[in-house]
C-alpha cells in the first residue's frame, strides 16, 4: 500500500567517518565534523532532501553539529536522532525549536531508545516536546507522568513549521507509539527485512485506528545501505509506503552514485503509482470550528491556509491589540487566488468574515471567533511604475515601514499613519491619518488607481478614468466594495524631517489641550502631530506626551516651527532630531502579533480643541475609564481636497481624537460627555459596530450614495464585518 506522502531522499551522516585531513593534522573530532558538515553541503548540492545525523553518546552532540549544518545549508531538512532519556524532552523541544527558527523550518526530530530494546518514556516525552512548542497556549505548561514530572514551564518558543517528532525502533511497544501519537517511523532495512516491515507496518496501522487517526499520518523512513538495489527497494516503496529512504554513507562516489542510478529510477517508478498527499493529522481536525467546509478550500489556497491546530495559527489569530480565534485563515499570494478566496467566503454566507493586510487592525474587524479571515499579507510588492512622475504600485499587505523605507533612495514619501507595522490595505482604503498629513494630504488623497476582487469574484481597475463611482468610494470606504490587490500612488518628493518628542506637564489637562490645539492650528502646515494623554498615576506628576514633525531639512526652521509646541506646557524632556522620513517609520516590532483582549476604542474629528472639550476631556481622564487619549493633527491639506471627492467626507476637521479602553459602558459612559462635540468619526479608530456609528463616519448624502454602490457592486452583503454599509440600511 501507499501512505500517500511525497517521496524523499536523504543522507544520514556518521560523525565518526573521519576523512582525511589532506596532509594537515587535525583534532579527531574537528575533523569529523568539518567532514559531516562538507558531506552535508555534498547532500544539498546533489540534490538530497534530509541530512539526518545520529547522536553518539561517546562522540560529538548532535545538536552542536547539525546547528553548524545548518548554518552552512539552506534547503535541506535537518534530521536529529537523539535519545530520551538522557536527553529531556523539554530541553530538547527548546532545542529543536530554536535551530528550526534560526535554520526557516527545516528541523525534524527523531527520537530513539539508544541501547534499549523497549520504549521507556518516549510516549510522554513526545507529549511534553508537543506541549512545550504550543506557545498558542498562553498557559504555562504542567506535567506528571510515570518518568517526567514538569511542576511549571513557560511553553515556547514557537517553531517555524510544526516540527514532525518520529519514534525510531522495532519494539512492539515502540510501534504502538509510533502509531498512536508520533509523526513518523524510522527503522533501519538491514535490521528488519522487508519482511519485518511490513509485520511493523501493521502494528503501527492498527494502532493509529485504535487512536482514531489515519494511518497515512504516519511517515516511515527506512535508514538502508548503500548496496540495496533499486530492485528491492521499488516494492518498499509502492507496497510498504516507504516514504523517505536515508542513505547511510558518508563516501561522495557512493551518494553521487545513488543520486544518478537509484533516485531517478525510483521516483519514476513511483510517479505512475503516487497516492493522495495526507491531509491534516486528527489532533489538527480535532479543532476545526464549525460551519466551515475545510475540504473545500480550493486547491490553490491550501498549501497556506491556516487552521486552529496548525503552528501557524498562533502567528494569524491575533492582532495588534485584540486576540482572535477565527476557525480559517486564507492567504493568497496573488489576484486569482483573491478571486478563489472570496469564492470560498460566498460558499458560507453564516460565517463571520474578516479582511486583513498586516493585522494591525485597532478596529477588531480583520480577526473574529470562529470565523474565516482572508490575510493579503503575501500581496506586498512594492514597484516604482513611473519615477518621472513619482508613481508607485503598492501591495495590500506591504507594511508602511516598508514602503517608507523603499521610497526613501528617490527622495520621496508618503504620508501614511504613525506606525511603520501597520498594513497598507486598511490605512489606504480608510483615510490614512499621518506625520505629513498637514503639509500633503491623506493617505488616501494620493490614490491614482486601484485594481480589487468585488463581492462577486470580477476584477476590476477603479480610477478617475476607470469605475470612477468605485474608486470615489474606496478612498474612504473601500472594505465595503471589494479587496484591493494593489494601490497606484503619487508620491510626493520628501527630503529628512525634523522629528520632536516632548514630555510636557499635564497638571491642568483642559489647559494643555486648548494651547497645544491653539498652536497647531497656527502652525504653518509643514508641522503635524500628535498629543498623548493618560490617567493621573497615584504620586506621579501628570504628563502629556507632545510628537511632531516639520516637513523642513533645515536646523533653524525646525527649532523656530517646535517652539510654539514645546511651550504648551512645562517642559520635563525633549528630543529633537533630524531624520529621513523613512527613519521615523522604522518602530515596528518584529515578530507576530501576540495581543490578547479586547479592547475598546472610540473615534471623533473636531474643528477645535475649545475649553468646553478640553473640558470634557479632562473629566474623562479622571474617571479612569479610558487607558489613553490621543489626538492627531489633520486640517491644512487635507482640508483642501472638497468634501464630496472622495468617501472621506469629513474633511473640515483639524484633529482626529481616539480614545481606548477596556469596559465599553465605562468608556460609553465618558464619551458621551464629548461625543456632541464632534463632527464625523475616523472609522479605523472604532471599535463601535452601532447603527449610530455609521451615520457618524458619513454625512448623510455620502451614506446615501454608498448604500446605491453598495447595492450594486455587493448586493448579498459578502462584504458584512468590516464597519459595514448594509445595502439595506443600517450596520451589523
Amino acid at each position: 500500500m501507499t501512505y500517500g506522502h511525497q517521496l524523499t531522499f536523504g543522507v544520514l551522516l556518521d560523525p565518526d567517518a573521519a576523512r582525511p585531513g589532506d596532509g594537515v593534522l587535525l583534532d579527531p573530532d574537528a575533523a569529523r565534523a568539518g567532514d559531516s558538515v562538507e558531506r552535508a553541503r555534498l547532500a544539498e548540492e546533489l540534490g538530497y532532501d534530509v541530512v539526518a545525523i545520529a547522536e553518539d553518546p561517546d562522540g560529538l552532540d548532535a545538536w552542536t553539529l547539525l546547528s553548524w549544518v545548518a548554518a552552512r545549508t539552506g534547503r535541506v531538512q535537518l534530521a536529529a536522532h537523539t535519545s530520551v532519556p538522557p536527553r529531556d524532552p523539554a530541553m530538547l523541544a527548546r532545542s529543536a525549536a530554536a535551530l528550526d527558527l534560526l535554520s526557516a523550518g527545516r528541523v525534524d526530530l527523531t527520537l530513539t531508545t539508544g541501547e534499549r530494546a523497549e520504549a521507556k518514556g518516549e510516549a510522554e516525552a513526545i507529549e511534553i516536546i508537543r506541549g512545550v512548542l504550543d506557545a498558542d497556549d498562553p498557559r504555562p505548561l504542567t506535567y506528571r507522568g510515570e518518568h517526567y514530572r514538569i511542576p511549571r514551564m513557560q511553553r515556547g518558543p514557537l517553531p517555524a513549521h510544526r516540527i514532525p517528532i518520529q519514534i525510531s525502533g522495532y519494539a512492539h511497544s515502540l510501534l504502538q507509539i509510533a502509531g498512536r501519537t508520533a509523526d513518523g517511523w524510522v527503522a533501519e532495512l538491514a535490521v528488519l527485512g522487508p519482511d519485518g516491515v511490513a509485520a511493523a507496518n501493521k502494528v503501527i496501522d492498527e494502532a493509529a485506528r485504535a487512536a482514531g487517526r489515519d494511518p497515512a499520518e504516519i511517515r516511515r523512513t527506512l535508514i538502508i545501505d548503500p548496496g540495496v538495489s533499486t530492485d528491492d527497494l521499488l516494492p518498499l516503496i509502492v507496497e510498504e509506503g516507504a516514504g523517505t529512504l536515508l542513505v547511510r554513507s558518508t563516501d561522495p562516489t557512493v551518494l553521487r552514485r545513488f543520486v544518478k542510478d537509484a533516485i531517478p529510477a525510483l521516483r519514476e517508478a513511483v510517479g505512475k503509482t503516487a497516492g493522495t498527499v495526507p491531509g491534516r493529522s486528527a489532533a489538527v481536525r480535532a479543532k476545526r470550528r464549525a460551519g466551515i467546509d475545510y475540504d473545500r478550500v480550493p486547491a490553490s489556497l491550501a498549501e497556506t491556509a491556516v487552521e486552529p491546530g496548525d503552528v501557524e495559527y498562533a502567528r494569524v489569530r491575533n492582532t495588534y491589540l485584540r486576540g482572535g480565534a477565527p476557525g480559517l485563515v486564507l492567504r493568497p499570494r496573488t489576484t486569482a487566488e483573491v478571486v478563489d478566496a472570496l469564492g470560498f467566503v460566498r460558499a458560507h454566507p453564516g460565517v463571520p468574515f474578516g479582511l486583513r493586510s498586516a493585522g494591525h487592525g485597532i478596529s477588531g474587524r480583520s480577526t473574529n471567533d470562529g470565523g474565516i479571515v482572508v490575510s493579503v499579507a503575501a500581496l506586498n510588492g512594492i514597484e516604482v511604475l513611473d519615477e518621472a512622475k513619482r508613481l508607485v504600485r503598492i501591495g495590500p499587505g506591504a507594511r508602511w515601514g516598508d514602503v517608507a523605507a523603499a521610497l526613501a533612495p528617490y527622495g520621496w514619501a508618503l504620508s501614511s499613519g504613525d506606525y511603520g507595522g501597520v498594513g497598507v490595505g486598511g490605512l489606504a482604503t480608510a483615510g490614512g491619518v499621518g506625520w505629513l498629513a498637514r503639509e500633503h494630504g491623506l493617505t488616501i488623497d494620493h490614490l491614482r488607481a486601484v485594481e480589487m476582487v468585488l463581492a462577486d469574484g470580477t476584477v476590476v481597475r477603479a480610477s478617475a478614468d476607470e469605475h470612477a463611482d468605485l474608486f470615489w468610494a474606496v478612498r474612504g470606504a473601500g472594505a465595503n466594495f471589494g479587496v484591493v490587490t494593489s494601490f497606484d500612488f503619487e508620491v510626493d518628493e520628501v527630503g529628512d524631517v525634523g522629528f520632536a518628542q516632548f514630555v510636557v506637564g499635564a497638571e491642568d489637562p483642559a489647559a494643555l489641550l486648548v494651547a497645544w490645539g491653539q498652536a497647531i492650528e497656527a502652525a504653518p502646515r509643514d508641522v503635524s502631530g500628535q498629543l498623548i494623554l493618560g490617567p493621573r498615576r497615584p504620586g506621579q506628576p501628570s504628563f502629556a506626551q507632545v510628537m511632531a514633525v516639520v516637513d523642513a531639512d533645515q536646523p533653524d526652521t525646525i527649532i523656530d516651527r517646535l517652539q510654539p509646541l514645546a511651550a504648551v506646557g512645562p517642559l520635563y524632556d525633549q528630543n529633537v532630531v533630524l531624520l529621513p522620513y523613512a527613519g521615523i517609520m522604522a518602530n515596528a516590532a518584529e515578530g507576530y502579533h501576540r495581543a490578547q483582549g479586547d479592547p475598546v476604542a472610540r473615534s471623533g474629528l473636531i474643528e477645535h480643541l475649545t475649553p468646553e472639550f478640553a473640558a470634557a476631556a479632562a473629566r474623562m481622564l479622571a474617571s479612569g475609564a479610558v487607558h489613553w487619549f490621543q489626538i492627531r493633527t489633520v486640517g491644512g491639506a487635507v482640508s483642501d481636497v472638497p468634501a464630496d471627492a472622495t468617501a472621506y467626507a469629513h474633511r473640515s476637521a483639524n484633529f482626529s481624537v481616539v480614545a481606548m479602553g477596556s469596559d465599553p459602558r465605562r468608556v460609553d459612559a465618558v464619551w458621551r460627555d464629548l461625543y456632541g462635540y464632534f463632527d464625523g468619526m475616523y472609522l479605523s479608530f472604532e471599535t463601535d459596530r452601532s447603527p449610530d456609528r455609521l451615520t457618524d463616519a458619513f454625512p448623510p448624502a455620502t451614506l446615501a450614495r454608498l448604500r446605491e454602490l453598495k447595492r450594486r457592486y455587493d448586493p448579498h452583503h459578502l462584504l458584512r464585518d468590516n464597519f459595514t454599509i448594509d445595502p439595506r440600511g443600517g450596520q451589523r
